[in-house]
Protein backbone atom coordinates (compact mmCIF):
# COMPACT_ATOMS: atom_id res chain seq x y z
CA UNK A 1 0.00 0.00 0.00
CA UNK A 2 1.18 3.45 -0.80
CA UNK A 3 0.94 6.40 1.66
CA UNK A 4 1.31 9.94 0.67
CA UNK A 5 0.58 13.79 1.96
CA UNK A 6 -0.76 16.56 0.68
CA UNK A 7 -1.89 19.96 1.59
CA UNK A 8 -5.36 19.50 -0.17
CA UNK A 9 -7.37 16.52 -1.81
CA UNK A 10 -10.30 16.88 -4.05
CA UNK A 11 -12.62 13.57 -4.41
CA UNK A 12 -14.47 14.14 -7.95
CA UNK A 13 -13.00 15.60 -10.88
CA UNK A 14 -16.13 17.50 -12.61
CA UNK A 15 -16.68 20.83 -12.58
CA UNK A 16 -16.43 21.86 -9.28
CA UNK A 17 -13.66 19.50 -8.49
CA UNK A 18 -10.93 20.12 -11.48
CA UNK A 19 -11.72 23.79 -11.09
CA UNK A 20 -10.81 24.00 -7.47
CA UNK A 21 -7.80 21.85 -7.80
CA UNK A 22 -6.61 24.38 -10.79
CA UNK A 23 -6.86 27.40 -8.14
CA UNK A 24 -5.03 25.13 -5.72
CA UNK A 25 -2.33 24.63 -7.86
CA UNK A 26 -2.52 28.77 -8.83
CA UNK A 27 -1.65 28.96 -5.00
CA UNK A 28 1.09 26.84 -5.24
CA UNK A 29 -0.59 24.22 -2.98
CA UNK A 30 0.45 20.26 -3.44
CA UNK A 31 -3.27 18.75 -4.55
CA UNK A 32 -4.23 15.63 -5.41
CA UNK A 33 -6.98 15.15 -7.50
CA UNK A 34 -9.33 12.11 -7.08
CA UNK A 35 -11.48 10.58 -9.94
CA UNK A 36 -13.21 7.08 -10.28
CA UNK A 37 -14.79 7.85 -13.75
CA UNK A 38 -13.80 10.41 -15.94
CA UNK A 39 -12.34 13.91 -15.91
CA UNK A 40 -15.19 16.50 -16.61
CA UNK A 41 -17.64 14.64 -14.78
CA UNK A 42 -21.15 14.47 -15.62
CA UNK A 43 -21.41 18.11 -16.95
CA UNK A 44 -18.36 17.84 -19.37
CA UNK A 45 -19.60 13.45 -20.33
CA UNK A 46 -22.52 13.16 -19.82
CA UNK A 47 -24.67 16.20 -19.63
CA UNK A 48 -23.85 19.90 -20.77
CA UNK A 49 -21.23 19.33 -23.42
CA UNK A 50 -22.83 16.56 -25.60
CA UNK A 51 -26.77 17.96 -25.10
CA UNK A 52 -25.54 21.27 -26.58
CA UNK A 53 -23.92 19.41 -29.73
CA UNK A 54 -27.37 17.50 -30.01
CA UNK A 55 -29.27 20.25 -29.52
CA UNK A 56 -27.16 22.29 -32.15
CA UNK A 57 -26.90 19.58 -34.45
CA UNK A 58 -30.93 19.14 -34.53
CA UNK A 59 -31.64 22.91 -34.78
CA UNK A 60 -29.85 23.02 -37.37
CA UNK A 61 -32.06 20.50 -39.19
CA UNK A 62 -35.60 21.96 -37.56
CA UNK A 63 -34.35 25.35 -39.19
CA UNK A 64 -33.82 23.94 -42.48
CA UNK A 65 -37.07 21.96 -42.24
CA UNK A 66 -39.44 24.77 -41.44
CA UNK A 67 -37.54 27.15 -44.07
CA UNK A 68 -39.95 27.60 -46.64
CA UNK A 69 -37.55 29.20 -48.89
CA UNK A 70 -34.96 26.66 -49.10
CA UNK A 71 -36.32 23.95 -51.60
CA UNK A 72 -35.71 19.73 -51.31
CA UNK A 73 -35.61 20.55 -47.16
CA UNK A 74 -38.75 18.13 -46.58
CA UNK A 75 -36.03 15.43 -47.40
CA UNK A 76 -33.13 16.19 -44.99
CA UNK A 77 -32.39 14.05 -42.43
CA UNK A 78 -29.71 13.34 -39.94
CA UNK A 79 -27.48 10.74 -40.12
CA UNK A 80 -27.18 9.74 -36.34
CA UNK A 81 -24.11 7.59 -36.64
CA UNK A 82 -21.94 10.63 -37.62
CA UNK A 83 -23.26 12.49 -34.92
CA UNK A 84 -22.82 10.27 -32.44
CA UNK A 85 -19.36 9.77 -33.34
CA UNK A 86 -18.67 13.96 -33.75
CA UNK A 87 -20.08 13.93 -30.10
CA UNK A 88 -17.67 11.86 -28.93
CA UNK A 89 -14.84 13.55 -30.34
CA UNK A 90 -15.83 16.53 -28.84
CA UNK A 91 -16.09 15.37 -25.45
CA UNK A 92 -12.81 13.62 -25.68
CA UNK A 93 -11.29 16.56 -27.06
CA UNK A 94 -12.46 18.30 -24.13
CA UNK A 95 -11.52 15.73 -21.61
CA UNK A 96 -7.81 15.75 -22.60
CA UNK A 97 -7.99 19.32 -22.23
CA UNK A 98 -8.71 19.06 -18.88
CA UNK A 99 -6.31 16.64 -17.75
CA UNK A 100 -3.48 18.53 -19.70
CA UNK A 101 -4.38 21.69 -17.72
CA UNK A 102 -4.38 19.39 -14.50
CA UNK A 103 -1.29 18.16 -15.66
CA UNK A 104 0.90 21.81 -16.49
CA UNK A 105 -0.50 22.82 -13.27
CA UNK A 106 1.06 20.25 -10.89
CA UNK A 107 -2.07 18.48 -10.28
CA UNK A 108 -1.64 15.09 -9.51
CA UNK A 109 -4.30 12.87 -10.80
CA UNK A 110 -5.55 9.32 -9.65
CA UNK A 111 -7.77 7.25 -11.09
CA UNK A 112 -9.71 4.99 -8.17
CA UNK A 113 -12.46 5.00 -5.77
CA UNK A 114 -12.67 7.11 -3.16
CA UNK A 115 -13.18 6.33 0.48
CA UNK A 116 -12.97 8.46 3.50
CA UNK A 117 -11.16 6.91 6.52
CA UNK A 118 -11.51 9.95 9.23
CA UNK A 119 -11.31 13.67 8.74
CA UNK A 120 -8.07 13.49 7.66
CA UNK A 121 -7.33 9.80 5.69
CA UNK A 122 -8.73 8.80 2.62
CA UNK A 123 -8.12 5.71 1.06
CA UNK A 124 -8.00 4.91 -3.07
CA UNK A 125 -8.64 1.44 -4.49
CA UNK A 126 -7.81 1.69 -8.55
CA UNK A 127 -6.51 -0.50 -11.16
CA UNK A 128 -3.13 -0.11 -9.26
CA UNK A 129 -1.75 -0.62 -6.13
CA UNK A 130 -4.10 0.69 -3.31
CA UNK A 131 -3.31 4.15 -1.22
CA UNK A 132 -3.81 6.39 1.47
CA UNK A 133 -3.85 10.06 0.84
CA UNK A 134 -2.91 11.77 4.75
CA UNK A 135 -4.37 15.31 3.60
CA UNK A 136 -4.92 18.66 5.93
CA UNK A 137 -7.57 19.64 4.18
CA UNK A 138 -10.37 17.64 1.84
CA UNK A 139 -12.19 19.05 -0.71
CA UNK A 140 -15.76 16.97 -1.60
CA UNK A 141 -16.89 17.32 -4.90
CA UNK A 142 -18.45 13.65 -5.90
CA UNK A 143 -21.64 15.12 -7.76
CA UNK A 144 -25.39 13.75 -8.50
CA UNK A 145 -27.11 10.94 -10.55
CA UNK A 146 -30.36 10.89 -12.22
CA UNK A 147 -32.94 9.68 -9.53
CA UNK A 148 -34.72 7.12 -9.88
CA UNK A 149 -38.79 6.97 -8.91
CA UNK A 150 -39.75 4.39 -6.00
CA UNK A 151 -41.81 1.90 -9.15
CA UNK A 152 -39.78 2.74 -11.92
CA UNK A 153 -35.90 2.33 -11.90
CA UNK A 154 -33.78 2.86 -14.80
CA UNK A 155 -32.13 -0.10 -16.77
CA UNK A 156 -30.63 1.43 -19.48
CA UNK A 157 -32.58 -0.25 -22.20
CA UNK A 158 -36.18 0.97 -21.72
CA UNK A 159 -36.23 2.71 -18.79
CA UNK A 160 -33.24 5.31 -19.95
CA UNK A 161 -31.28 8.22 -18.05
CA UNK A 162 -30.01 11.25 -19.44
CA UNK A 163 -26.29 9.56 -20.12
CA UNK A 164 -28.28 6.39 -22.39
CA UNK A 165 -30.16 9.24 -23.57
CA UNK A 166 -27.49 10.71 -25.20
CA UNK A 167 -25.11 8.00 -26.03
CA UNK A 168 -28.21 5.53 -28.24
CA UNK A 169 -27.16 4.62 -31.21
CA UNK A 170 -30.20 4.65 -33.01
CA UNK A 171 -33.25 7.00 -32.49
CA UNK A 172 -36.64 5.51 -30.87
CA UNK A 173 -39.94 5.86 -32.34
CA UNK A 174 -41.88 7.09 -29.07
CA UNK A 175 -40.00 8.64 -25.58
CA UNK A 176 -42.15 9.15 -22.66
CA UNK A 177 -39.96 12.06 -20.50
CA UNK A 178 -40.90 12.08 -17.11
CA UNK A 179 -40.23 15.58 -15.39
CA UNK A 180 -40.31 18.83 -17.60
CA UNK A 181 -37.46 21.16 -15.72
CA UNK A 182 -34.60 21.67 -18.08
CA UNK A 183 -32.68 18.43 -18.75
CA UNK A 184 -36.38 16.99 -19.73
CA UNK A 185 -36.88 19.79 -22.46
CA UNK A 186 -33.80 20.03 -23.98
CA UNK A 187 -33.32 16.43 -24.51
CA UNK A 188 -37.25 16.42 -25.70
CA UNK A 189 -36.20 19.20 -27.94
CA UNK A 190 -33.46 16.85 -29.37
CA UNK A 191 -35.37 14.08 -30.11
CA UNK A 192 -38.71 15.69 -31.65
CA UNK A 193 -36.19 17.65 -33.45
CA UNK A 194 -34.76 14.48 -34.90
CA UNK A 195 -38.36 12.59 -35.88
CA UNK A 196 -39.25 10.85 -32.33
CA UNK A 197 -42.80 11.35 -30.87
CA UNK A 198 -41.98 13.16 -27.76
CA UNK A 199 -44.26 13.65 -24.58
CA UNK A 200 -43.41 14.77 -21.30
CA UNK A 201 -45.21 14.29 -17.88
CA UNK A 202 -44.71 17.33 -14.92
CA UNK A 203 -46.24 16.32 -11.79
CA UNK A 204 -46.41 20.25 -11.39
CA UNK A 205 -48.63 22.94 -13.14
CA UNK A 206 -46.14 23.89 -15.69
CA UNK A 207 -43.26 23.13 -17.36
CA UNK A 208 -39.94 24.85 -15.57
CA UNK A 209 -41.37 24.94 -11.55
CA UNK A 210 -39.02 27.74 -10.11
CA UNK A 211 -38.44 30.04 -12.61
CA UNK A 212 -40.65 32.97 -14.12
CA UNK A 213 -44.45 32.15 -14.68
CA UNK A 214 -45.02 34.18 -17.74
CA UNK A 215 -41.43 32.97 -19.61
CA UNK A 216 -42.33 29.41 -18.70
CA UNK A 217 -45.87 29.39 -19.84
CA UNK A 218 -44.64 30.95 -23.08
CA UNK A 219 -41.65 28.22 -23.59
CA UNK A 220 -44.47 25.84 -22.87
CA UNK A 221 -46.66 26.90 -25.89
CA UNK A 222 -44.19 27.69 -27.81
CA UNK A 223 -42.92 23.79 -27.35
CA UNK A 224 -45.86 22.39 -28.09
CA UNK A 225 -46.04 23.95 -31.02
CA UNK A 226 -42.76 22.69 -32.07
CA UNK A 227 -44.40 19.12 -31.80
CA UNK A 228 -43.69 18.63 -27.97
CA UNK A 229 -46.19 16.94 -26.68
CA UNK A 230 -46.06 18.25 -22.85
CA UNK A 231 -48.59 16.87 -20.19
CA UNK A 232 -48.29 19.31 -16.97
CA UNK A 233 -50.05 17.72 -13.52
CA UNK A 234 -49.78 14.58 -14.28
CA UNK A 235 -49.04 12.49 -11.69
CA UNK A 236 -47.31 8.84 -12.30
CA UNK A 237 -47.95 5.72 -10.20
CA UNK A 238 -47.39 2.94 -12.44
CA UNK A 239 -45.02 1.17 -15.31
CA UNK A 240 -45.14 -2.01 -16.64
CA UNK A 241 -42.51 -3.03 -19.28
CA UNK A 242 -42.60 -5.02 -21.64
CA UNK A 243 -41.05 -6.21 -24.59
CA UNK A 244 -41.42 -3.44 -27.02
CA UNK A 245 -42.81 -1.00 -24.57
CA UNK A 246 -43.29 0.44 -21.61
CA UNK A 247 -46.70 1.43 -20.50
CA UNK A 248 -47.12 4.24 -17.53
CA UNK A 249 -50.33 4.83 -15.84
CA UNK A 250 -51.32 7.35 -13.41
CA UNK A 251 -53.51 10.39 -12.39
CA UNK A 252 -54.53 13.94 -14.15
CA UNK A 253 -54.44 16.06 -11.02
CA UNK A 254 -56.24 18.32 -12.98
CA UNK A 255 -59.30 16.44 -13.79
CA UNK A 256 -58.58 13.54 -11.10
CA UNK A 257 -59.20 11.10 -13.72
CA UNK A 258 -56.94 8.61 -15.05
CA UNK A 259 -54.37 8.10 -17.76
CA UNK A 260 -52.24 5.38 -19.57
CA UNK A 261 -49.77 6.29 -22.27
CA UNK A 262 -47.15 4.05 -23.85
CA UNK A 263 -43.98 4.46 -25.78
CA UNK A 264 -40.57 2.04 -26.75
CA UNK A 265 -39.06 4.07 -23.90
CA UNK A 266 -38.88 5.98 -20.82
CA UNK A 267 -36.42 9.08 -19.68
CA UNK A 268 -36.25 9.95 -16.18
CA UNK A 269 -35.44 13.67 -15.89
CA UNK A 270 -37.54 14.31 -12.86
CA UNK A 271 -34.64 15.45 -10.37
CA UNK A 272 -31.15 14.27 -9.33
CA UNK A 273 -30.07 12.46 -6.37
CA UNK A 274 -26.20 13.86 -4.38
CA UNK A 275 -23.27 10.74 -4.53
CA UNK A 276 -23.00 11.33 -0.73
CA UNK A 277 -22.35 7.75 0.14
CA UNK A 278 -19.00 8.92 0.71
CA UNK A 279 -19.79 10.97 3.58
CA UNK A 280 -23.23 8.99 5.02
CA UNK A 281 -21.02 5.61 5.06
CA UNK A 282 -19.25 7.26 8.13
CA UNK A 283 -21.38 10.10 9.17
CA UNK A 284 -24.91 10.42 7.78
CA UNK A 285 -25.51 13.28 10.24
CA UNK A 286 -23.86 15.73 8.05
CA UNK A 287 -26.49 14.95 5.25
CA UNK A 288 -29.88 16.84 5.34
CA UNK A 289 -32.71 13.96 4.86
CA UNK A 290 -32.42 14.00 1.24
CA UNK A 291 -29.00 13.23 0.94
CA UNK A 292 -27.13 15.99 0.14
CA UNK A 293 -24.33 17.32 2.35
CA UNK A 294 -24.40 20.22 5.16
CA UNK A 295 -22.34 23.08 4.77
CA UNK A 296 -21.92 26.82 6.45
CA UNK A 297 -21.62 29.80 4.03
CA UNK A 298 -17.97 28.94 3.44
CA UNK A 299 -18.71 25.67 2.29
CA UNK A 300 -17.33 23.85 5.52
CA UNK A 301 -18.38 20.54 6.80
CA UNK A 302 -19.13 20.10 10.41
CA UNK A 303 -15.61 18.62 10.16
CA UNK A 304 -13.22 21.22 10.06
CA UNK A 305 -11.29 21.25 7.28
CA UNK A 306 -13.54 19.17 5.27
CA UNK A 307 -15.49 20.93 2.76
CA UNK A 308 -18.28 20.43 -0.15
CA UNK A 309 -19.05 22.14 -3.21
CA UNK A 310 -21.37 21.10 -6.52
CA UNK A 311 -24.32 18.70 -6.86
CA UNK A 312 -23.29 17.44 -3.59
CA UNK A 313 -24.50 20.43 -1.36
CA UNK A 314 -27.92 20.73 -3.57
CA UNK A 315 -29.27 24.35 -4.48
CA UNK A 316 -29.09 25.08 -7.91
CA UNK A 317 -27.80 22.25 -9.54
CA UNK A 318 -25.51 24.24 -12.40
CA UNK A 319 -22.03 23.31 -13.68
CA UNK A 320 -21.31 26.82 -13.74
CA UNK A 321 -22.56 27.75 -9.96
CA UNK A 322 -20.29 24.11 -9.18
CA UNK A 323 -17.39 26.01 -10.88
CA UNK A 324 -18.11 28.47 -8.60
CA UNK A 325 -17.58 26.96 -5.74
CA UNK A 326 -14.61 25.11 -6.58
CA UNK A 327 -13.39 28.52 -6.67
CA UNK A 328 -14.21 30.01 -3.23
CA UNK A 329 -13.87 26.72 -1.21
CA UNK A 330 -10.25 26.61 -2.17
CA UNK A 331 -10.12 29.98 -0.85
CA UNK A 332 -11.77 29.27 2.15
CA UNK A 333 -9.49 26.34 2.76
CA UNK A 334 -6.61 28.30 2.85
CA UNK A 335 -7.70 31.38 4.79
CA UNK A 336 -10.33 32.89 2.64
CA UNK A 337 -14.22 33.88 3.92
CA UNK A 338 -15.89 33.88 0.76
CA UNK A 339 -19.83 32.92 0.35
CA UNK A 340 -22.28 32.69 -2.79
CA UNK A 341 -25.38 34.43 -2.72
CA UNK A 342 -27.56 32.14 -4.29
CA UNK A 343 -29.50 34.85 -6.41
CA UNK A 344 -26.51 35.77 -8.01
CA UNK A 345 -26.38 32.04 -9.94
CA UNK A 346 -27.61 32.49 -13.58
CA UNK A 347 -29.55 29.37 -15.17
CA UNK A 348 -30.79 28.34 -19.17
CA UNK A 349 -32.33 26.21 -21.05
CA UNK A 350 -31.37 25.28 -24.24
CA UNK A 351 -34.31 25.40 -25.99
CA UNK A 352 -36.06 27.28 -28.90
CA UNK A 353 -36.39 30.06 -27.79
CA UNK A 354 -33.66 29.89 -24.87
CA UNK A 355 -34.76 31.06 -21.59
CA UNK A 356 -32.62 32.10 -18.99
CA UNK A 357 -32.84 34.28 -15.75
CA UNK A 358 -30.59 35.57 -12.95
CA UNK A 359 -32.35 37.32 -9.53
CA UNK A 360 -35.47 37.02 -8.38
CA UNK A 361 -39.03 36.08 -9.95
CA UNK A 362 -42.47 37.87 -9.58
CA UNK A 363 -43.35 35.42 -7.35
CA UNK A 364 -40.48 35.67 -5.07
CA UNK A 365 -40.09 39.56 -4.76
CA UNK A 366 -44.13 39.44 -3.89
CA UNK A 367 -43.04 36.60 -1.25
CA UNK A 368 -40.10 38.84 0.22
CA UNK A 369 -42.42 41.83 0.23
CA UNK A 370 -40.65 43.54 -2.48
CA UNK A 371 -43.02 45.69 -5.00
CA UNK A 372 -41.33 45.45 -7.97
CA UNK A 373 -41.75 47.38 -11.15
CA UNK A 374 -41.50 45.23 -14.20
CA UNK A 375 -40.16 46.14 -17.68
CA UNK A 376 -41.83 44.05 -20.28
CA UNK A 377 -40.38 44.01 -24.26
CA UNK A 378 -41.66 41.92 -26.89
CA UNK A 379 -39.10 40.92 -29.22
CA UNK A 380 -41.54 41.02 -32.11
CA UNK A 381 -40.32 44.47 -31.53
CA UNK A 382 -36.70 43.72 -32.15
CA UNK A 383 -35.63 44.35 -35.54
CA UNK A 384 -33.11 41.71 -35.29
CA UNK A 385 -35.31 39.02 -34.33
CA UNK A 386 -37.36 39.87 -37.22
CA UNK A 387 -34.53 39.55 -39.32
CA UNK A 388 -34.10 36.26 -38.19
CA UNK A 389 -37.55 34.98 -38.41
CA UNK A 390 -37.33 34.69 -34.25
CA UNK A 391 -39.69 36.92 -32.80
CA UNK A 392 -42.09 34.63 -30.28
CA UNK A 393 -39.89 35.85 -26.85
CA UNK A 394 -39.96 38.49 -23.78
CA UNK A 395 -37.76 39.99 -22.09
CA UNK A 396 -38.32 40.80 -18.54
CA UNK A 397 -36.58 43.18 -16.18
CA UNK A 398 -37.27 43.35 -12.56
CA UNK A 399 -36.74 46.76 -10.24
CA UNK A 400 -37.29 47.92 -6.73
CA UNK A 401 -39.07 50.80 -6.05
CA UNK A 402 -35.57 52.56 -5.95
CA UNK A 403 -35.39 51.12 -9.13
CA UNK A 404 -32.82 49.05 -8.22
CA UNK A 405 -32.20 45.59 -10.42
CA UNK A 406 -33.50 42.96 -8.80
CA UNK A 407 -33.78 40.25 -11.97
CA UNK A 408 -34.26 39.75 -15.08
CA UNK A 409 -35.93 36.91 -17.07
CA UNK A 410 -35.05 36.21 -21.06
CA UNK A 411 -37.11 34.04 -23.68
CA UNK A 412 -34.73 34.62 -26.57
CA UNK A 413 -32.28 32.91 -29.05
CA UNK A 414 -29.50 33.47 -27.19
CA UNK A 415 -30.23 34.36 -23.89
CA UNK A 416 -27.84 32.38 -22.48
CA UNK A 417 -25.06 34.44 -23.84
CA UNK A 418 -27.06 37.69 -23.02
CA UNK A 419 -27.72 37.05 -19.21
CA UNK A 420 -24.28 37.20 -18.03
CA UNK A 421 -24.69 41.43 -18.57
CA UNK A 422 -27.96 41.26 -16.41
CA UNK A 423 -25.65 38.97 -13.54
CA UNK A 424 -22.92 41.55 -13.44
CA UNK A 425 -25.44 44.54 -13.00
CA UNK A 426 -26.98 43.00 -10.32
CA UNK A 427 -23.60 41.95 -9.11
CA UNK A 428 -22.70 45.25 -8.80
CA UNK A 429 -26.13 46.67 -7.73
CA UNK A 430 -26.71 48.64 -10.60
CA UNK A 431 -29.72 50.88 -11.25
CA UNK A 432 -32.16 49.27 -14.26
CA UNK A 433 -31.51 53.24 -15.99
CA UNK A 434 -28.01 52.48 -16.03
CA UNK A 435 -28.16 49.13 -18.79
CA UNK A 436 -30.75 51.32 -20.22
CA UNK A 437 -28.56 54.13 -21.16
CA UNK A 438 -25.77 51.53 -21.69
CA UNK A 439 -25.08 51.85 -25.82
CA UNK A 440 -25.85 48.29 -27.63
CA UNK A 441 -25.31 47.58 -30.86
CA UNK A 442 -27.50 47.58 -33.39
CA UNK A 443 -29.45 45.93 -34.71
CA UNK A 444 -29.01 43.28 -32.10
CA UNK A 445 -31.33 40.95 -29.59
CA UNK A 446 -29.37 42.34 -26.73
CA UNK A 447 -30.81 45.53 -27.28
CA UNK A 448 -34.40 44.43 -25.93
CA UNK A 449 -32.54 43.80 -22.91
CA UNK A 450 -31.46 48.32 -22.72
CA UNK A 451 -35.66 48.65 -23.88
CA UNK A 452 -36.87 46.12 -21.04
CA UNK A 453 -34.92 47.83 -18.46
CA UNK A 454 -35.83 51.64 -19.98
CA UNK A 455 -39.55 49.86 -19.74
CA UNK A 456 -39.61 49.55 -16.38
CA UNK A 457 -39.31 53.23 -15.85
CA UNK A 458 -41.38 53.95 -18.35
CA UNK A 459 -39.14 55.54 -20.84
CA UNK A 460 -38.63 52.97 -23.48
CA UNK A 461 -38.12 54.31 -26.76
CA UNK A 462 -39.64 51.09 -29.21
CA UNK A 463 -42.68 50.19 -27.94
CA UNK A 464 -45.39 52.45 -25.78
CA UNK A 465 -45.01 53.09 -22.03
CA UNK A 466 -47.72 53.13 -19.46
Amino acid sequence: MIKEKTEVAIIGAGPAGYVAALRGAQFRKKVILIEEDKVGGTCTNYGCIPTKYLLHETQILKEAKENSRLKGSESLRLDWFEVQKTRQTIVDRLVKGIEFLLTKNGVKLIKGRARLIDQRHIEIVGDQEERVIEAERIILATGSRSADLPFLKADGAKIITSREALEMATLPASLIIIGAGAIGLELGSIFARAGTKVTILEILERPLPGTDRQLAERLGRLLRLQGIDIQTEMKVERAEIFQDKVRLSGTCLKTDKPFQIEAEKVLLAAGRRPNSEIVREIDSSLCDFSGFVKVNEYFETAWPGVYAIGDLIGGKLLAHKAMHEGLLAIENAFGGSHSLESRMIPMAVFTDPELASVGLTEDEAEEMGIRVKVGLFPLKASGRALAIGKSEGLVKILADEKNNLVGAHILSPAASEMIGEIALALRLRLKVEEIGRTIHVHPTLSEALSEASLKAINQALHILND
